[in-house]
């Protein structure tokens, strides 16, 4: 099908990491049909990190929807929405509103009398990617085709981020390796332990590294008490950056480190080096989640597990040293 003249919508609504690991998607399509006009429909806290994509024609708000959603999609006037994150008020919706190709898996009841496109797979069950499982969303378009994870990165499109203020841009401006740590997920990963992050902070040389702690103030009000936040060569940003300083301050800097969170893909799509510490236990596991770029890492322990499914506790991201995260920085 040639979808150069066609609206597509994109609909993601959930959260920061998964957004950026649909851009791609977004990205392929805008190669491939560079006359196509291309909406993503996603939570407004999200429309920083989704405008900052090139590939991007416009944003819509969930939030938007809340009143008249029907009306609202049909004044788009588009030809095709493609449900990336199923939701069925916006399934239902988008039937009303008379949209002539409406895309979402089969494995979604409500999809059988909301969609009329509904390929069969399994997210939970699948060896691929995340943003390699979003491409099976194209099939009903006679699009098969799924790039590889080294192919994934030059669809990110990040041409669009905009500008640090200056004393943001001022704070990056020194002679050190600028290293981003963001320590919390807000329940979004398996997390890594704040002691692990106080004892990466200890070995990296300060004469080389300059440290970034990262995260919401709620998190910070956290790990304030647990980390060296007096250090001199430690700055604590949590709770101080919007989505758009975030973004340009990870573009800015030289690597960032978390688990399993949207600034670790954020810092994947610019191009930073991207350092992921995850369980291997299914679907968390970086076969399904790892950063997409072309400078990451991941830290991962070399077995199957299931042990601590149930746990907030997971023995094995306590197993990765932060000797081991260390070294790999210090090498980089």
């Amino acid at each position: 099908m040639n979808l150069n003249e066609k609206h597509i919508i994109i609909s993601r609504t959930d959260a920061i990491g998964d957004v950026v690991l649909t851009l791609p998607l977004v990205g392929y399509l805008k190669k491939k049909f560079p006359h196509c006009k291309i909406t993503f429909l996603g939570q407004n806290y999200t429309r920083d990190i989704v405008l900052a994509s090139s590939a991007v024609d416009s944003f819509l708000g969930l939030e938007e929807l809340t009143e008249k959603p029907v009306e609202i999609l049909k004044s788009q006037s588009s030809d095709i929405i493609i449900h990336v994150f199923p939701r069925k008020e916006i399934a239902k919706a988008a039937k009303k509103a008379g949209i002539p190709i409406r895309i979402g898996t089969s494995h979604r009841l409500y999809h059988r009398v909301t969609c009329n496109k509904r390929p069969n797979f399994s997210r939970y069950k699948s060896d691929l990617h995340e943003a390699q499982l979003n491409f099976k969303l194209l099939s009903p378009l006679g699009i098969n085709e799924i790039p590889s994870l080294e192919e994934i990165p030059s669809y990110y499109s990040f041409e669009n981020i905009l500008p640090l203020p200056p004393d943001l841009a001022g704070i990056l401006a020194i002679g050190k390796k600028r290293m981003i740590l963001h320590p919390g997920s807000k329940g979004s990963a398996r997390e890594w332990g704040l002691d692990r992050f106080s004892e990466l902070i200890s070995l990296l040389p300060p004469e080389k590294f300059h440290v970034f702690l990262t995260g919401t103030e709620e998190e910070g009000l956290l790990f304030r008490k647990e980390l060296p936040i007096e250090a001199e060569n430690l700055t604590d940003l949590s709770g101080k950056l919007s989505l758009s300083e975030l973004i340009g301050f990870i573009a800015g800097s030289d690597a960032l480190v978390a688990a399993s969170t949207g600034p670790l893909h954020i810092a994947a799509a610019t191009g930073i080096h991207a350092i992921g510490v995850f369980p291997p236990i299914r679907p968390m596991h970086p076969g399904r989640w790892a950063p997409l770029g072309v400078k990451t890492k991941v830290f991962v322990a070399d077995k199957e597990c299931d042990d601590c499914r149930k746990s907030t506790e997971c023995a094995c991201m306590r197993s990765i040293e932060a000797k081991n995260v260390a070294e790999y920085l210090i090498s980089v």
